[in-house]
């Protein structure tokens, strides 16, 4: 029910004014009518199913024997499915390069992200909350290292993991994506534990709650959702590295994306492997991304409602 003072408001505004916010709610109403619509969630089904044809596309090839892939393309399939079969995936498991490599890679990946995570909660939530010297210059210095290419930083990594040892070691590729990961993290966490209410944090440290304390029962679940999505980034981009990996890892054992490299390069027609070996190396990050989308989704969106 509107009072007084906002009906004599609305009679005496100009009619201009009255004709546009009109104009303005009536479009506001098409858009959301039309976005409701079925032709564009029609579209929209379409779009998806485009942007999956080259993963279906792959998946396919990687049941299909070399002659069927040299003979014609994938979608014949679609006229003669039993000649799909299994026998690449057979190749794969029996080939101790593609799967030493899985091995690796999860061996990187996951020390590596887990260290973004961790050490990009605790730097965020500090630079958030606590008050020590020059804590927003700090903070200036780690946003100035985002625009930092990690081209240009492998030669004089590639001389300081020469002098400690650390050149072609699993351990150097996770210290490297740890280092490149973490402005990225504490600039994203950050500012997201920095809209959390002050009040909270006060009511917890009335309670007798310690720094730790209060970082792991407050902060931290209020910042899952951010966590989670800065977890998939960090997961998906190291997994899916190749650059650093052909550079730093152990050339006896490398990460995926670089055995795949090296079958094409001996190999050439090697179809057979590559296939089904570049499918697995989709799945796995395809797999993690559905598995966190909830909470992927609830990451991007904190921030338009605050």
């Amino acid at each position: 029910m509107t009072s007084p003072a906002s009906r004599t408001a609305a009679r005496t505004a100009p009619p201009t004014a009255r004709t546009a916010s009109g104009a303005a709610g009536r479009t506001v109403s098409r858009v959301a009518a039309l976005a409701a619509s079925g032709a564009v969630r029609v579209f929209l089904v379409l779009a998806g199913l485009f942007w999956l044809l080259p993963t279906v596309g792959l998946l396919v090839s990687s049941l299909r024997s070399p002659a069927d892939i040299a003979a014609d393309g994938w979608w014949q399939v679609f006229t003669a499915p039993a000649r799909l079969t299994t026998e690449n995936y057979a190749h794969l498991l029996a080939n101790g390069t593609i799967t030493g490599s899985l091995l690796s890679t999860v061996l990187i990946t996951v020390p590596a992200t887990l260290l973004v995570l961790v050490l990009g909660s605790f730097a965020g939530y500090a630079f958030a909350w606590l008050e020590f010297p020059g804590r927003d210059w700090w903070f200036l210095g780690v946003v100035a290292l985002l625009v930092v290419p990690v081209q240009v930083a492998l030669v004089p990594v590639s001389k300081l993991f020469g002098a400690v040892g650390l050149f072609e070691t699993t351990l150097g590729v996770v210290l490297f994506h740890t280092a490149f990961g973490l402005p990225f993290a504490i600039f994203l966490l950050r500012n997201f534990f920095a809209e959390i209410p002050r009040e909270l944090l006060e009511a917890a440290r009335l309670d007798g709650a310690g720094e730790i304390r209060l970082f792991a029962r407050v902060v931290l679940p209020l910042g899952g959702p951010a966590i989670a999505s800065l977890g998939i980034f960090q997961f998906l981009w190291v997994w899916n590295d190749m650059l650093i990996a052909l550079i730093f890892a152990d050339s006896q054992s490398p990460p995926i994306t670089v055995a795949l490299q090296q079958q094409v390069r001996q190999f050439g027609n090697n179809v057979d492997v590559l296939a089904p070996g570049a499918f697995l190396s989709m799945v796995v990050p395809l797999a993690v991304f559905f598995a966190f989308q909830r909470q992927f989704a609830s990451g991007v969106m904190a921030g338009a409602v605050k």
